[in-house]
């Protein structure tokens, strides 16, 4: 039983969608920022190879969240159900493992830290 970060970037439009499902599959915490980006498409709604030159930073939520990763190819699974809208800039999500968590006001770690 190990513990793993996403970092979920997505359209600001999805962000209360996806705080509620989170919440119903049991995710306790999360970290939310604004920020700006773009992908390979350089910030533009439609992308042609050599055409995009010009970077466009659209706005962004990141949610990063830490979860036991017993159930996470589904969790995976319902984040990409929520967040698809087949559009160029539906998110990514970054999958990372995690060597500990520590809870510093009990100093509870592993599992125990997320619970």
């Amino acid at each position: 039983m190990g513990i793993v970060r996403l970092d979920i970037i997505t359209n600001m439009t999805k962000l209360s969608g996806l705080k509620e499902m989170l919440s119903k599959k049991g995710v306790s915490g999360m970290t939310v920022s604004q920020v700006l980006g773009c992908g390979v498409q350089n910030g533009t709604r439609e992308y042609e190879l050599g055409k995009n030159v010009e970077m466009e930073l659209l706005p962004k939520e990141l949610v990063t969240i830490f979860v036991n990763d017993d159930n996470l190819d589904q969790l995976l699974k319902d984040i990409s159900k929520e967040l698809y809208t087949g559009h160029i800039g539906d998110g990514k999500i970054f999958v990372s493992d995690v060597r500990n968590v520590i809870r510093v006001r009990t100093g509870e770690d592993g599992i125990d830290a997320l619970k």
